[in-house]
C-alpha cells in the first residue's frame, strides 16, 4: 500500500519527562499474525505505526494454528505474499468435517482452491519481514499497563523491558493482544463466553506409518483426533479425551498423545520424535463491540473459537485486512462519515458466525448420545447430497462465502467478495497490491492517483469499484462518468 499519512506530532514521554516527536499515528498492541499484517498494511501506506509486544523479539515455533484458507490466501495474494507461503506449506484439496463427510475444494471459485497446512510461525516470519521492510517500529518486552483516550487520540502507559514506565500517544490504537487482552480490559469491554473444550493436546511428531488420507480426523467414544502433514516431514496431531480433563499445566508426554489417537483413530501410526507438545483449553468468546472510541480490537482479542474448521487465525487476519485501509483513510483525513464504524458492522457478525460454525462442528464431531450421533449422520448425508448447502458450508469455512452489508437498492454485487478477475492489465489481485481502490470498467477511465483504473479482459459492460480489501464497494451497469465520479466521492476517493 502506498500513500502519505497525516501523522500528527504526538510522541513518547519517558520518566524523565522528555518527549520524542513525531510519534505514531497508530499503535498496534500484539505482534501475532493479526497485529503483524495490520501493522504492515499501515506502514506500507505511509502511516507511522508502532507495535508494542510483551514478548521478547523471537518468533516461537510453538504455534497452534496451522491452516490458511482460500480467502486468507487471496488477501495475502493482494500483498504479494501468498505464493511464497504456498511454496512453504502442504496443499490439501479436500476437507473432512466428519468421518462420513469429506468434501473437495478443487471446485472453489478461487485461484487458491485448496487449504494450506503451514505452521503459524512461518506466516509470522513472512508478515514480520514485510512489516520491518515497511518501517514499523517494534517495541518488544513492553506491556500496556493503562489506557486513556479523548477526542484527539489515545495515550498508553507502557512498562518497558527494564521495568521503566513511559507513555506513548497516537490517533488510534488496535488491540491484537490475544485472549487475555489488556487493551480490551482497559476499555472496559467484557469477553462473554465459556471454555468449550478442556485439556486439548497438541503435538508435532514424525510417523512411522503414513496415514491413508492426507487429512485424518475422527471421533470415537470420548476421544477425538486430527492429523495433518507439514511440508517438512512432521505431522500435527490434535487430540482430546473427554474422560481425561486435566489442567493446562499438567505434564504431557507422547504416550498420552498416542493413547488418544488410538482411541479416536484405532492406531497411532508409530508416532515418534515429538519436537513440541502442549496442552491447552479452547474457549468460545466474543467481545460485544470491536470499537470503543479510537480503540479497536482484532483477532483473538475480539473473538476466540474452537479449533474445528481451522478458522481462528484466518478470521483474525481478515479482521486486519478489513480494518487497515479504513484506518489509513482516517489518518489521511479522507475517510467518509461512518467508515470506521463499518469495521464493527462488517466483522462482528462474521466473528459470531465463525463462533457458531466452529462450535457446531466440534459438538457434532464429539456427539455421544444416540440422537446426536444420528443427527450428525443425517447432516453429513444431507450436506453430501445437496450441493448448494454443502457449498455454503464450505464458503463459510474457507471465508469466500461471506459478504458485507450493502445499502438498500445497491447493485447485487455490492458487499460481495471480488474474485481474482482477469483484466487487460493482468489480474485483479495484482492490481490490489497498490493498496488502493480499483475501478474496473469497460473503457479507460481517467482516475486520480488514489484509484487504480483497469479494464475487463472480456466484453463485460459492468463498472465495478473494488475496495482495497477485495470487496465490491459499488457497481453499476452502463455507468457514465458522472455516476462513477459520485461513487468515488462517496468513498473519499476521486476521479
Amino acid at each position: 500500500m502506498n500513500g502519505t499519512g497525516n501523522q500528527g506530532t504526538t510522541g513518547t514521554t519517558g520518566t524523565n519527562g522528555t518527549t520524542d516527536t513525531p510519534g505514531p499515528a497508530v499503535i498496534v498492541v500484539g505482534c501475532g499474525p493479526t497485529g503483524l499484517l495490520l501493522a504492515g498494511d499501515l506502514a506500507a501506506a505511509g502511516v507511522r505505526v508502532t507495535v508494542i509486544e510483551r514478548r521478547a523479539h523471537e518468533i516461537s515455533n510453538l504455534s497452534r494454528a496451522l491452516v490458511l484458507h482460500a480467502r486468507t490466501l487471496e488477501q495475502l495474494d493482494a500483498r504479494g505474499l501468498a505464493d511464497e507461503l504456498v511454496a512453504k506449506g502442504q496443499v490439501l484439496d479436500r476437507l473432512r468435517l466428519f468421518a462420513r463427510l469429506e468434501v473437495g475444494l478443487d471446485k472453489l471459485p478461487s485461484r487458491y482452491n485448496h487449504l494450506l497446512v503451514l505452521p503459524q510461525y512461518e506466516v509470522e516470519r513472512v508478515l514480520e519481514r514485510r512489516a520491518v521492510a515497511a518501517g514499523v517500529d517494534f517495541r518488544y518486552e513492553s506491556e500496556v499497563t493503562g489506557l486513556t483516550q479523548d477526542a484527539d487520540g489515545v495515550t498508553l502507559e507502557v512498562r518497558g523491558p527494564g521495568g521503566e514506565s513511559s507513555t506513548v500517544r497516537a490517533a488510534y490504537v488496535v488491540g491484537a493482544d490475544g485472549l487475555h487482552s489488556p487493551v480490551r480490559e482497559a476499555i472496559g469491554l467484557p469477553f462473554p463466553g465459556r471454555s468449550a473444550i478442556r485439556s486439548l493436546v497438541l503435538a508435532d511428531v514424525k510417523l512411522a506409518e503414513k496415514p491413508e488420507s492426507v487429512l485424518t480426523v475422527n471421533a470415537a467414544g470420548d476421544a477425538f483426533a486430527f492429523i495433518a502433514p507439514f511440508a517438512d516431514g512432521y505431522y500435527r496431531v490434535i487430540g482430546w479425551n473427554r474422560a481425561h480433563n486435566v489442567p493446562d499445566t499438567a505434564p504431557l508426554d507422547l504416550e498420552e498423545v498416542k493413547e488418544i489417537t488410538r482411541l479416536a483413530l484405532g492406531r497411532d501410526y508409530g508416532m515418534h520424535d515429538a519436537r513440541w507438545m502442549s496442552r491447552f483449553h479452547s474457549d468460545e468468546r466474543q467481545a460485544p463491540a470491536y470499537r470503543v472510541g479510537r480503540v479497536f480490537l482484532a483477532g483473538d482479542a475480539a473473538h476466540v473459537h474452537t479449533p474445528a474448521g481451522a478458522q481462528g487465525m484466518n478470521t483474525g487476519l481478515q479482521d486486519a485486512v478489513n480494518l487497515s485501509w479504513k484506518l489509513v483513510a482516517a489518518v489521511n483525513g479522507h475517510a467518509p462519515d461512518g467508515l470506521l464504524d463499518t469495521y464493527q458492522s462488517e466483522r462482528h457478525p462474521i466473528g459470531k458466525a465463525v463462533l457458531r460454525s466452529s462450535g457446531g462442528i466440534v459438538r457434532l464431531a464429539m456427539a455421544k448420545r444416540p440422537w446426536t450421533i444420528a443427527a450428525r449422520a443425517a447432516l453429513a448425508t444431507f450436506l453430501g447430497a445437496v450441493a448448494p448447502l454443502r457449498d455454503k458450508a464450505i464458503g463459510q469455512i474457507t471465508g469466500i462465502g461471506y459478504t458485507y452489508p450493502a445499502p438498500k437498492g445497491a447493485h447485487r454485487l455490492t458487499g460481495h467478495r471480488a474474485p481474482d478477475i482477469a483484466l487487460k492489465e493482468g489480474r485483479l489481485y495484482e492490481a490490489l497490491r497498490e493498496g488502493k481502490f480499483v475501478l474496473i470498467a469497460p473503457e479507460v477511465v481517467d482516475v486520480k492517483g488514489d484509484v487504480v483504473g483497469v479494464r475487463w479482459a472480456s466484453e463485460r459492460r459492468t463498472t465495478v469499484l473494488v475496495r482495497p480489501d477485495g470487496y465490491v464497494a459499488w457497481a453499476a451497469e452502463g455507468a457514465d462518468a458522472g455516476a462513477v465520479g459520485e461513487a468515488l466521492a462517496r468513498w473519499g476517493v476521486g476521479a
